[in-house]
């Protein structure tokens, strides 16, 4: 490792992270935590002497590997660097570093690249399903220029079309209400336990005594209200077959208010001790289907599209969202669209080993 180890540092959506073939990393899954931890410079709220960004937005590891599925090209398993604690979890996936995984992958020669468009199938280890990417590829080769924009993104990039399918119970048993209700008590809240390919807790921002529209930097330093929340997750976590998830970096706590921009509703989600800068995709798309639920927090103060978009807001924005209801008004697909930029190539050089 001393020679330093080949990686691709890229921006995937709203999130940045570090791009590996699982071919030049430790076999052993401890070997792999301790080797990324050194590498992103954790456990450090600066993390000075790594490559993370002291944020959990920019502590993030994709691993790529040769499908193990017929129905897949390449394996991602996302693994989140904590920041503040000694910690590498793979208790979630990541929709967001997900939209960096078909360009990595191209570039890196695990999939064949075709004039004009590359349709990259990604099976998501963290939680099952599989993902089809769309990567513009003029000439053989992957472009990351182009008109398409996303909030918390400066600028405008190649679009990086993203759809899915199967999320239901992606983590929690199979089910998109983990305990059958569309509304659940939790500590004198009404909360709506949902996962459609992210586990979240919905909650009505005003039952909480917020408005839901403060500044990130409000909520993170609001200690009572954090408190409140971790106590409702704490709960939640059982009620949705997560067990026991003090350590665990699932479920969500998502606050939904009235949407002030045009969207079908405005969040502030924590992930789950910090308020997220924005919202994660799947995050957004379990919000975008709770909004049509028969009844709930989100289900009471969305404005639903009228052309099949869910924009959900977020401190930065708003994440756009496309769901397919069946006849049944089940959610039966979501898609949405991401972009992504290679920022680096070439090798990461981890710390030595900590006293």
């Amino acid at each position: 490792m001393s020679e330093g180890i080949p990686c691709l540092w890229m921006r995937g959506g709203t999130s940045k992270g570090a791009y590996f073939r699982a071919s030049d990393l430790p076999g052993d899954r401890a070997a792999i935590d301790d080797l990324l931890l050194r590498i992103m410079g954790a456990p450090d709220p600066r993390q000075i002497d790594g490559i993370g960004g002291a944020d959990p937005l920019t502590s993030k590891v994709a691993i790529l590997s040769p499908s193990t599925r017929a129905d897949a090209d390449v394996d991602y398993l996302f693994l989140q660097v904590y920041v503040d604690q000694a910690l590498v979890s793979d208790a979630q996936g990541c929709g967001n570093i997900l939209a960096g995984v078909g360009p990595a992958a191209i570039e890196r020669g695990m999939v064949a690249a075709v004039e004009g468009e590359t349709a990259v199938r990604i099976h998501m280890v963290n939680t099952g399903e599989v993902a089809v990417a769309r990567v513009a590829t003029p000439g053989g080769r992957v472009s990351y220029d182009g008109p398409a924009r996303i909030d918390g993104v400066p600028g405008h990039h190649a679009a990086v079309p993203l759809m899915f399918s199967g999320l239901e119970g992606s983590m929690t048993g199979g089910a998109m209400l983990p305990t059958g209700n569309t509304v659940d008590e939790i500590e004198g809240v009404a909360c709506t336990l949902i996962d459609m390919g992210m586990p979240i807790v919905v909650l009505d921002a005003a039952e909480l005594g917020i408005t839901g529209t403060e500044t990130r930097e409000a909520l993170d330093g609001d200690a009572a209200l954090k408190a409140r929340l971790e106590a409702i997750r704490l709960k939640a976590g059982v009620l949705m077959n997560l067990g026991d998830v003090t350590d665990k970096s699932v479920p969500k706590m998502t606050l939904v208010s009235p949407p002030q921009a045009g969207g079908v509703i405005s969040t502030r989600s924590f992930i789950p001790h910090r308020c997220h800068a924005t919202i994660g995709v799947f995050a957004a798309v379990s919000v975008a289907s709770a909004c049509v639920l028969p009844e709930g927090p989100a289900a009471r103060l969305a404005v639903l599209p009228g052309d099949g978009i869910f924009r959900v807001e977020h401190p930065s924005g708003a994440a756009e969202v496309m769901i397919e209801q069946g006849d049944d008004g089940r959610v039966v697909a979501a898609g949405t669209v991401r972009t992504a930029r290679k920022l680096m190539d070439g090798l990461v050089f981890p710390a030595p080993p900590r006293d």
